[in-house]
């Protein structure tokens, strides 16, 4: 397969199984025995295919999955969870938090390579994130951090950035205070949810041509915001 692949797992004869099996299949192979040695890992390497064990210590894999696809760097990083759990919600949890696909231990090695295989086959081909949102009037560009309205710059925060860029590539979908928290301010401390208000206030007033009456990003009352733009 000639595929760099992160092994997230904490332990380590499991680690030792699949290591060995996907190495026989001709793939170069990384572990990690922690979510926060995994984040690392991804930060500073390029990776086909993460193998990704569903309860860990500190970081679960979902979380350590909700954080992988918040962040355009790595949002297009395939990601086969693997888990003693085998019911059918944690099953559809890992799969809508963006797992590509999900294997129940004890699980055969065979079957593993077989799922990496089919995997890494599906997403070849997937076209690289897009740079520039564009929306209207309004421009974000991911790789420069540069927002324009009409062709003209808008000086944002990073934190709004932040909080713009989660907003517009989820486009149409509500989010309340708690989630958007969760993905802009991460695990900043004494942050509270009022604070999204504050900052979606600011913002409109940058980007928004009428801010009591906003075009881009709107709220839907007692549920969240969410980002529009038609």
């Amino acid at each position: 397969m000639q595929a760099k692949i992160l092994i997230v797992e904490d332990e380590k004869d499991i680690t030792d199984l699949v290591s060995y099996n996907l190495t026989k299949e001709g793939c170069h192979i990384d572990s990690a025995g922690d979510g926060e040695e995994a984040l690392e890992k991804i930060k500073s390497g390029k990776y086909d295919l993460m193998i990704l064990d569903l309860m860990l210590p500190a970081l679960s894999g979902l979380e350590i999955c909700r954080i992988i696809r918040s962040n355009p760097d790595t949002a297009s990083l395939p990601i086969i969870m693997l888990t003693a759990k085998g019911e059918e919600v944690d099953r559809i949890l890992g799969l809508e938090m963006g797992a590509d696909d999900y294997v129940t231990k004890p699980f055969s090695p065979r079957e593993l390579a077989a799922r990496v295989k089919a995997v890494l086959r599906r997403t070849s081909g997937k076209p690289a994130p897009e740079k520039i949102i564009e929306s209207g009037d309004l421009v974000i560009n991911k790789e420069t951090y540069l927002v324009t309205r009409k062709g003209k710059p808008i000086k944002l925060s990073a934190t709004e950035f932040k909080l713009l860029l989660f907003l517009a590539e989820r486009k149409g979908k509500i989010f309340d205070r708690d989630r958007i928290l969760d993905a802009v301010w991460r695990n900043e401390a004494f942050v509270e949810p009022r604070t999204v208000d504050v900052h979606i206030r600011r913002l409109r007033a940058q980007i928004e041509e009428d801010p009591d009456h906003p075009r881009y990003i709107k709220t839907m009352r007692g549920v969240g915001y969410y980002f529009d733009g038609n």
